[in-house]
């Protein structure tokens, strides 16, 4: 007698509705990451804006804490105070891909639904001696 392989139709059934169920508990915990993620993302831009700032800061003191301008990868970069201007801070961040600056120094997150909650903004020194004002808002990333 020759014996059949395979599963029956009742154990297919059971390993579907056991997926089905980890599914819908799994699935609320991916889903909340996206917030977190646009975050996160943020809060990594801010700290490639003040890192930008001060490598170009730090030409700018090994060039004689002269002139008005630095060259970054290329970049010709417009410094306020020995800090890039607001409106050169673009060019000091190589990829700003998934950000949209609006206005010159402001970064928001491009798929945030409220841009000004989820946002880097870069303000140039008033004073040679202070440093540019960074801050970061990520009180709503939706």
């Amino acid at each position: 007698m020759r014996r059949q392989a395979g599963f029956t139709l009742i154990e297919l059934i059971t390993v579907i509705v056991i997926l089905g169920i980890l599914s819908a508990f799994a699935l609320p915990r991916f889903a909340g990451l996206e917030v977190q993620a646009r975050s996160a993302a943020v809060q990594g831009l801010s700290g490639s804006v003040r890192s930008g700032a001060a490598l170009a800061h730090a030409l700018w003191l090994a060039q004689g804490s002269s002139g008005t301008t630095v060259t970054m990868e290329g970049q010709t970069i417009n410094l306020t105070n020995g800090y890039p201007a607001t409106a050169s801070m673009v060019n000091v961040l190589q990829d700003i891909n998934g950000f949209t600056e609006n206005p010159a120094g402001t970064f928001s997150a491009s798929s945030a639904a409220n841009a000004a909650t989820c946002q880097v903004v870069y303000s140039e020194p008033g004073v040679i001696g202070t440093p540019p004002g960074i801050t970061t808002d990520v009180s709503d990333c939706q």
